[in-house]
């Protein structure tokens, strides 16, 4: 009985191709993509979009431009400010100007000639008075002249030394402090003017332009959306039976109507969490409901976002 059976199944194989066959295991899933989403830091009108859908940018390529009027009047205020401090600092460091300082030293040259005629004048009265041709009072007057003109080169001569020395180290430490503060303004003032300059994070096709020229765009809102090389990937699910037989790194083939043959994707993430089944206890018959996400990224090749696929070992 058994040849006759093993007979009849071998001739029906002959006539019905794939009879006694068993396809091979295929999933089905779509095509997905990790988009770069690209905005700005701060909020403001566009002054210049200068990409397209469709088009193709490399790392550092201008995508667009926001309105930068206050963020250079605040770099120009922040760099005259740098600007004070470092002339307070200098001014501190060598002490009084140049110009100060001759002036001080011409009134003490005058000075001193001066303390030079009273003591020659005080020197005269006295030998006079000796001789008894001028009064006490006339020496008096000529003494007191000549300690005046004394003081008063001491006093200058004390003033030019000063004016020559640096600032105390207290006044220095607080003005180099100050600089510091201010090139930190003007620093962060040039980034803030830099930001409104927004460029490629990486080199990718632009997918979609969100905003036009003179739209105004808040902090944060995606304005340009990249797709990068290698950003492709397929997502599909397993059942809990199957899902043991799948690795990281596993390659699996990938089809789909009208799609170029050979596509390839590499297994890179299993979701440890089952999908779309609600919270039971896990029978042996409720694990047959059981899905897990899987996902894989494309070895090459384009596929666009959204397409149905076919997945096989």
């Amino acid at each position: 009985m058994s040849d006759i059976l093993a007979w009849m199944t071998g001739l029906i194989a002959l006539v019905v191709p794939g009879f006694g066959v068993s396809e091979p295991a295929q999933w089905n899933g779509y095509v997905e993509a990790d988009y770069v989403y690209v905005s700005a830091q701060g909020p403001g009108p566009i002054t210049a979009m200068q990409v397209q859908d469709g088009g193709a940018v490399n790392s550092g390529d201008v995508l667009f431009v926001l309105d930068s009027r206050q963020q250079q009047a605040a770099l120009d205020a922040a760099e005259a400010q740098v600007d004070v401090a470092q002339a307070n600092v200098d001014n501190l460091a060598t002490g009084s100007r140049t110009a100060e300082i001759d002036v001080i030293r011409a009134s003490l040259d005058k000075a001193q000639a001066d303390l030079v005629l009273a003591r020659s004048q005080s020197e005269r009265t006295d030998q006079l008075l000796a001789q008894g041709l001028v009064p006490q009072a006339k020496a008096d007057q000529d003494g007191a002249t000549l300690k005046s003109a004394a003081a008063q080169v001491a006093q200058l001569d004390a003033q030019l030394r000063v004016a020559e020395l640096p600032a105390r180290d207290p006044q220095r430490v607080g003005a180099e402090a100050s600089l510091l503060v201010a090139q930190a303004n003007a620093e962060k003032a040039r980034a803030d003017l830099a930001d409104r300059t927004i460029v490629a994070p990486v080199a990718a096709r632009v997918e979609r332009v969100f905003f036009a020229q003179g739209e105004i765009v808040a902090a944060g809102t995606p304005v340009v959306a990249l797709l990068p090389a290698g950003a492709l990937k397929v997502k599909f699910y397993l059942p809990e039976a199957d899902r043991p037989s799948f690795t990281l790194g596993q390659q699996l083939q990938v089809s789909c109507d009208g799609c170029a043959t050979g596509l390839t994707a590499t297994v890179s993430y299993f979701a440890s969490d089952p999908q779309f089944t609600p919270p039971v206890i896990y029978s042996r018959d409720e694990r047959n409901r059981l899905t897990f996400l899987v996902e894989a990224r494309l070895d090459g090749g384009t596929l666009p976002p959204g397409q149905p696929v076919t997945i096989a070992k």
